[in-house]
């Protein structure tokens, strides 16, 4: 499959090396199409890498894991043509780190970074997911011992049905809970308080949270 993974960070380079390493055609996006950071990925991997519209234009499925501060903006230069009809995990998260740590959230409550993309984008198919682990978790859910579970939410049904049997058939998730519409983005952008607080406190990221019913 061809897949464009756009932001060069932490989050981006695990997911798009992971991706890669399973046998998909992976694109790394950036703002700039000489990102050094871009380039010197798509290097290591024998993958390629362009702007955000070049990512974008390339994949027939795409992960925003560019920063949630910046996310609309970073999506409107990935171009809502090259988008359309497209599954676009996103990862981001609406951190806000303004005033030091630990951050606060730029958008929380009545509504949700997940919920301002699907709007700003609406021909594209927005699925929230894997924003509530750390990035090596992620790719790699048995770092963290027992069960445990991820979210995911968006509008349209075979969309996140395409995105749970990717994270269950190929990064390995066994409990994938579907919360319903994008407004369920709310809580799940809504955990990052507590996880940054218990990172803090349990001193590492490989950690995540089960549900028990």
């Amino acid at each position: 499959m061809k897949i464009g993974v756009l932001g060069t960070g932490m989050v981006g380079s695990t997911i798009a090396t992971r991706l890669a390493e399973l046998g998909h055609e992976v694109m790394m996006g950036a703002r700039d199409g000489g990102n050094e950071t871009a380039r010197s990925w798509a290097e290591s991997t024998g993958a390629s890498h362009g702007t955000f519209a070049d990512a974008a234009r390339f994949g027939g499925l795409l992960f925003n894991c560019t920063r949630g501060t910046a996310a609309i903006e970073a999506l409107h230069l990935a171009g809502a043509d090259n988008m359309e009809g497209k599954i676009l995990v996103d990862v981001s998260n609406p951190l806000d780190f303004s005033s030091g740590m630990p951050p606060t959230l730029s958008v929380c409550n009545t509504d949700s970074l997940g919920e301002q993309i699907q709007r700003a984008f609406p021909g594209t198919k927005v699925v929230k997911a894997l924003n509530t682990t750390n990035c090596k978790v992620q790719v790699q859910p048995d770092r963290v011992p027992g069960e445990h579970d991820l979210f995911v939410c968006g509008n349209d049904d075979g969309a996140k049905t395409e995105v749970t049997r990717l994270l269950r058939d190929e990064f390995g998730w066994k409990h994938v809970i579907d919360l319903g519409d994008i407004s369920g983005a709310r809580g799940m952008e809504m955990i990052l308080p507590i996880w940054v607080r218990l990172m803090g406190v349990l001193g590492t990221a490989d950690f995540n949270f089960h549900i028990a019913n």
